[in-house]
């Protein structure tokens, strides 16, 4: 059974949860539940089924497990009712502050995370303080369950968030042991951004006459996100980004690559070209990791490059590009990384850079996702010259003046600048910032590659073929008739 119809608005006290946990979503500014709250909450209040849900990253989908589950909780039993496993520390990380703060007025609730990256030996003397519900990455999990610190012999519900993302990233081998030391009787929910094949068999070996539930289409990209393509040889990938960056001095993004090793190199030039820029990948320690999120969050860095893995329960606000150095292999995957950018009701822009044997991939996102892509030309030198001098001009414009604490500088700079007249000074003042981006894009060149000039190369090659073929041909024609006449 498959619910995709569209949700009148309602209350969260339709769903008959605690008081204290109706105190704490409405204090954290939950209004009316989304279509992924609406149609698990009342399923885990009222059934043991098995539940299959497709939702994507900020489709509020730790609140349609957490509240059902934080009502279900047996808060006199300090053994573990509910296991919650997920693909990263960091999202282990968010969805157990998430479950605390919707708990804050319940007594004797026991949330404890589990994961990777941190010594094990206070996770363990956490375990005897009795939780009731356990977060955590699959490898710590399963570490803890081997070491017969863990028992999940008799837990109620057992949750498989980002279920996509934890096989990618090789975990099937952890999930199964997790899965095989859990009780029969459990239910099992699974969620997944994408539905990929890998998905498919865990939920034919390990759920049983299971739900689904799609809130929309699974696939289906935000409305306020702005769908864009530059078209380039794969050589000048790197180049479109730094020049979206300089066409936006205000960027807050993501880029997603393919590899690790991918990540390491774009990130090093846009740090060694002096962009506001940093990356995380699977090499970084967690101390090394945990540095660049807070960053980021703190919009202390512009731009973060990252794989899809890395950047798995990283929920970062207001992001304001997406911008794809590769496009993803599976569709779905680039509907989720757009969706992390034209959130609560505000626009963003996703951007993908791609070659001309790459379009047919792009329609491809097109047709399956409803998306809408626009070509655009990759600003030229005089376009991202003319935007950052204007964006200067109206910062010079706007600043805010300290009048008594310049006052007694001016003495100095009026006489050091008096031999200027107004049009000098104003020149000066303006290439002291300026100067960079002229002296780095007067000599810039075309990059765009237009989309039949792929079909032109294959014209040219087929006729260079073609003379080929013909020049051979006469060449034995010639070689025969030579022979012939050696022959008389």
């Amino acid at each position: 059974m498959i619910y995709n119809k569209s949700e009148k608005k309602e209350s969260f006290s339709h769903f008959s949860l605690k008081n204290e946990l109706l105190k704490a979503i409405k204090e954290l500014g939950f209004d009316h539940p989304t279509p992924i709250q609406s149609k698990v909450i009342p399923h885990l209040m009222s059934s043991g089924q098995d539940l299959i849900a497709s939702a994507q990253t900020g489709t509020g989908k730790t609140a349609a497990f957490g509240l059902p589950l934080l009502e279900l909780t047996n808060t006199d039993d300090t053994n573990v009712q509910t296991l919650i496993l997920c693909p990263t520390r960091e999202l282990c990380i968010q969805i157990s502050k998430d479950l605390s703060s919707y708990s804050k007025y319940l007594k004797k609730i026991n949330i404890l995370a589990v994961y990777g990256g941190t010594k094990i030996e206070k996770q363990i003397r956490s375990l005897k303080k009795g939780p009731q519900i356990i977060v955590g990455t699959p490898g710590r999990t399963k570490d803890l369950i081997r070491r017969k610190k863990l028992f999940v012999g008799n837990i109620e519900r057992l949750i498989l968030d980002e279920a996509d993302e934890m096989l990618s990233m090789g975990f099937k081998d952890d999930l199964e042991f997790i899965l095989s030391s859990t009780s029969k009787d459990k239910q099992v929910l699974l969620f997944s951004a994408t539905m990929t094949s890998k998905v498919a068999s865990v939920t034919k070996k390990y759920m049983k006459n299971s739900i689904e539930i799609a809130v929309a289409r699974v696939n289906r990209a935000a409305d306020n996100v702005q769908h864009v393509f530059y078209m380039v040889q794969a050589k000048d990938r790197y180049e479109v980004v730094k020049r979206i960056a300089d066409m936006n001095p205000n960027i807050y993004g993501i880029v997603f690559c393919r590899t690790r090793r991918e990540t390491k190199e774009v990130a090093n030039k846009l740090m060694n070209d002096h962009y506001n820029a940093d990356t995380i990948h699977g090499d970084l320690s967690q101390s090394e990791r945990d540095d660049v999120m807070r960053r980021f969050r703190k919009r202390q860095l512009q731009i973060l490059v990252a794989t899809d893995v890395a950047a798995r329960g990283l929920d970062v606000e207001d992001l304001t590009h997406v911008i794809n150095y590769n496009l993803p292999d599976d569709d779905e995957i680039y509907v989720h990384r757009s969706g992390r950018t034209g959130r609560a009701g505000k626009k963003g822009v996703s951007i993908v850079i791609i070659h001309g044997r790459e379009k047919r991939k792009l329609r491809d996102i097109e047709r399956t996702s409803g998306i809408s892509f626009v070509k655009e030309h990759v600003p030229n030198g005089l376009d991202i010259c003319k935007k950052r001098l204007y964006a200067l001009i109206d910062k010079i414009e706007k600043v805010n003046v300290n009048e008594e604490q310049i006052e007694q500088f001016l003495p100095y700079i009026y006489d050091k600048l008096n031999w200027l007249d107004r049009e000098q000074l104003i020149k000066h003042f303006v290439s002291t910032e300026f100067n960079r981006y002229l002296s780095y894009y007067k000599n810039s060149k075309d990059i765009n590659v237009e989309a039949h000039s792929h079909d032109r190369g294959k014209t040219k090659r087929s006729k260079r073929n073609r003379r080929k073929f013909f020049n051979s041909k006469r060449n034995n024609r010639k070689n025969n008739r030579n022979k012939r006449k050696r022959t008389k």
